[in-house]
């Protein structure tokens, strides 16, 4: 073997220094970094909390404070010198605050674990994330309200099957996009009561025998509570499963949003027009122009849910209580809440830009006898069964594909052929316009009942700011 080092702050326990591979291939503080901020207010708290019970005297409390504070500044700077030779974020700080102060710098690991420590970064990590996720998702959000506003009236075809169903509005369609996306911002408020459980002072799993306070710790970390059993704390990551999980969801609703985008700025539907700015041509068609965005996202949908997978693995097979898999955590999750960032913010700039080609679309919803259900829905309030009222539109609609016309084009003597109940009131059920018009229940697609879901949305989002 290779001997390479032996100054690293853990490596008095051996005989011999780490081999160079296996020191490259077990080090993490090329990833881990990205944790560096939340490690350092984590060191901060401790700090503050062991000058309170007396281990460090207010002098090396001080000086700790100011040097994490200073390295803080440094590593947003690009000024910090980071080395695989003292393996992770932790042991990089933990090394240079030794260095700029001495043996104080050496108290700081008191009462902790780079266990404990490692899950309580994590968790401030995750919480920072989830705040930043949530902000995209609201944007997202609010630009799905203004466009349904925008087109509330915008009459479409809605589909089942890929095959034309029923006349709906534009703007339902996109509210049932905004619903998705209500429910992912509920499902991470709901992960982050989780994820604000505090482990630091759970230490390597047993505790500590220094007597530390976690209620001030945990406070001084804006925590719900520290947690409960230190086993626990040390190997739990149910939470980090759960965060991929809820990012999981929001990827699948994005790549929906995305096939239906894609769909409907081909020629073959040609419904919307996506900005030029969110889309790019071909290197060899001149006359292409490709919906990259939504391609892209559609695509990064199986990275995220990889990455739960991933989670899931690692994790069925752990005994109690931290293990070196662990260190497989931090890449599937770091990526996980950076393509979530990333999808959701390219979504929210491409949306308010997004415009319906209104006539396209009405002239698509007026084929494949979309206003069938409105005819079997007239029989029945003129008194026949639905299921009978259901085999006369039935046999109406064969009239209609053997002559190549939809239900309204069909005259009144032949629509009578198949009812005596039908008379000349049964065409103003046949239109488009009074198909949506007439779904004004909660959910319909009417266009007042979609401004009114509009408006009570937009005063639940304010009201969770």
């Amino acid at each position: 073997m290779t001997n390479v080092n032996s100054e690293k702050l853990s490596s008095a326990r051996f005989a011999e220094a780490t081999d160079a591979f296996v020191e490259i291939f077990t080090a993490s503080v090329d990833f881990d970094k990205s944790m560096a901020q939340q490690d350092i207010q984590g060191s901060i708290a401790h700090a503050t909390m062991l000058g309170k019970i007396g281990i460090l005297t207010e002098n090396e409390r001080d000086a700790i404070i100011d040097g994490l504070q200073k390295i803080g500044i440094e590593i947003e700077q690009g000024q910090f010198n980071w080395s695989v030779k003292q393996e992770d974020v932790h042991m990089n700080i933990e090394a240079r605050l030794t260095d700029m102060i001495g043996i104080a710098g050496k108290k700081l690991h008191t009462g902790r674990s780079r266990n404990d420590q490692v899950a309580t970064d994590i968790r401030l990590y995750l919480r920072d994330e989830i705040k930043r996720i949530r902000a995209e998702l609201t944007r997202l959000q609010n630009a799905l309200l203004n466009l349904a506003e925008r087109e509330s009236d915008t009459i479409m075809p809605g589909f089942t099957h890929l095959q034309v169903a029923q006349p709906i509005t534009f703007g339902h369609h996109l509210m049932a996009w905004f619903e998705m996306l209500k429910r992912d911002n509920e499902r991470l408020a709901d992960c982050l009561k989780r994820i604000n459980i505090m482990p630091l002072g759970a230490a390597a799993l047993a505790g500590t025998s220094y007597p530390i306070d976690r209620h001030m710790t945990a406070q001084l970390l804006q925590f719900a509570e520290p947690s409960a059993n230190s086993l626990d704390s040390v190997s739990d990551r149910d939470f980090a499963i759960e965060f991929c999980a809820a990012g999981s969801l929001i990827m699948m609703h994005l790549s929906r949003f995305s096939e239906e985008l894609v769909l409907w700025s081909s020629a073959q539907f040609d419904f919307i027009d996506i900005p030029d700015a969110f889309c790019t041509g071909s290197s060899i068609m001149p006359q292409k122009k490709n919906p990259d965005v939504p391609e892209l996202v559609r695509g990064k949908s199986g990275r995220v849910t990889g990455h739960l997978m991933s989670l899931l693995m690692l994790m069925k097979s752990q005994p109690l209580a931290y293990n070196k898999d662990n260190q497989e955590d931090k890449e599937p999750l770091f990526d996980t809440a950076d393509t979530l960032i990333n999808c959701l913010r390219a979504f929210a700039d491409m949306v308010p830009r997004l415009s319906a080609k209104k006539d396209k679309m009405y002239r698509a919803a007026k084929q494949g006898f979309a206003t069938a259900t409105d005819l079997a829905d007239y029989l029945v309030r003129k008194g026949l069964a639905f299921r009978d009222a259901h085999e006369i539109v039935g046999r109406a609609v064969r009239l209609g594909v053997e002559t190549e016309r939809d239900l309204s084009e069909l005259t009144l003597t032949e629509l009578q052929q198949f009812s005596d109940c039908i008379d000349e009131d049964v065409f103003s059920v046949l239109t488009l316009e009074g198909s949506v018009a007439a779904r004004k229940h909660i959910g319909g697609t009417a266009p007042d009942t979609v401004r009114e879901a509009i408006s009570k949305a937009r005063a639940e989002l304010a009201g969770n700011a």
